[in-house]
């Protein structure tokens, strides 16, 4: 799952992601990214940090305390790459962090790298 606000940067995600034989499931925000989680179950999310109305912390801890979904590793995406954001992302529940823009091989290795973490979790 692909969670931001910005049109661009989910399209972008999207194709990086399809290309590499992945489903995607898209959100534009926090609250609609809550419903899709619940709907589709997702193997993987990754999350904007600012977003209106529900911010990419607020999603992420959200997600993190429903026990169906806390095993559910959050990326955040971020334009600040600071310490402060980091640990900000690591206390809501993130499992990682990318700063935007990304690269195709930065959302490839962080789906790799959280595929094996999460084979028969759910």
């Amino acid at each position: 799952m692909v969670v931001d606000d910005s049109h661009t940067i989910r399209r972008s995600a999207e194709i990086f992601l399809t290309r590499a034989g992945h489903e995607v499931v898209l959100a534009e925000d926090g609250f609609d990214a809550l419903a899709k989680v619940n709907d589709r179950a997702p193997d993987l999310i990754f999350c904007d940090v600012l977003m209106p109305r529900l911010d990419g912390y607020q999603t992420c801890a959200i997600i993190k305390r429903n026990v169906r979904f806390a095993w559910v590793p959050i990326v955040m995406l971020s334009s600040k790459d600071g310490v402060f954001d980091k640990a900000r992302g690591r206390i809501a529940g993130a499992d990682h962090y990318l700063t935007k823009p990304f690269t195709n091989e930065q959302l490839l290795r962080a789906v790799q790298q959280f595929r094996s973490a999460t084979q028969g979790v759910h």
